[in-house]
């Protein structure tokens, strides 16, 4: 019986190591992307994705010691496709809607509040209260955007938005006339603006459209998702103690360094 018992327990032991090192081994690094042009927060750097939600991520995975690895997988619209699909792990600097919720994993809580604003070519603008006064008019925004399920119905229901492959072709056609305004992030918007010479071209319209929550998710196909908890206490210890806003000040200045306004 002894025997017996001895056995059963080496048995049990064996099967609980054996099961940890699956668990171990199920996410060897985790990969992450993000949007190309929506800096500071998330930018194309060669064939990574830079900024302040990259570096959030690296820093979290040191602190876990799982290896990271940032990838560049194409506009914001492929960059969620990889995500979809489990090409890679992670991708970080994402709204939420039902429709993503469908194949993320969003790591509560979120690390920013992102504001949304209309931006209009200087001396064109028109009166302006809320979403309302957009209807009638045209508008234009980054194809693979989403604003939130409600604003997102709106704009489908409501609007008329065309879609670019990036922020700096809905400035073109803000500044061609195809369109009235552009809807995009405040400060990303005025990023692109001064790296494209048009910061003394633009005004942007007040109030602020709407006020979203900024997160990372992983994809429902990943390995790593079972890491979301433990990023979760580490994104609410991050953006608490100061340490994410570092992360925020640290981009802005290597985003200036890389692509100085204009003259």
């Amino acid at each position: 019986m002894k025997s017996i018992i001895g056995l059963s327990v080496f048995a049990a032991l064996a099967l609980t190591c054996s099961s940890a090192a699956v668990a171990a081994d199920a996410c060897d690094t985790l990969t992450f992307t993000g949007h190309p042009q929506y800096p500071v927060i998330a930018f194309k750097d060669g064939d990574k994705i830079a900024g302040a939600a990259a570096d959030l991520v690296e820093a979290i995975g040191k602190e876990l010691k799982v290896p990271v690895q940032s990838k560049y997988t194409g506009t914001w619209a492929d960059a969620q496709a990889a995500a979809r699909e489990g090409k890679v792990d992670m991708i970080v600097g994402i709204y939420y809607n039902d429709e993503r919720g469908t194949y993320l994993d969003y790591v509560q809580p979120a690390f920013n509040f992102d504001q949304v604003v209309v931006f209009v070519a200087k001396g064109k603008g028109f009166p302006y209260t809320g979403q309302d006064d957009l209807i009638g008019k045209k508008g234009v925004t980054n194809q693979g955007e989403s604003y939130g399920t409600d604003f997102d119905a709106f704009i489908e229901e409501s609007l008329t938005v065309a879609r670019t492959d990036g922020i700096d072709d809905a400035f073109a056609d803000l500044m061609s006339g195809k369109a009235d305004y552009v809807i995009a992030g405040y400060y990303p918007g005025l990023a692109e603006a001064d790296k494209l010479g048009l910061e003394d071209k633009i005004e942007v319209l007040s109030p602020t459209l709407l006020s979203a929550e900024m997160f990372v998710a992983f994809s429902k196909k990943s390995p790593c998702r079972t890491l979301a908890p433990e990023f979760g206490q580490a994104v609410a210890a991050m953006t608490t103690d100061g340490r994410f806003h570092k992360m925020l000040t640290g981009a802005i200045e290597a985003w200036d360094n890389a692509y100085p306004p204009k003259e």
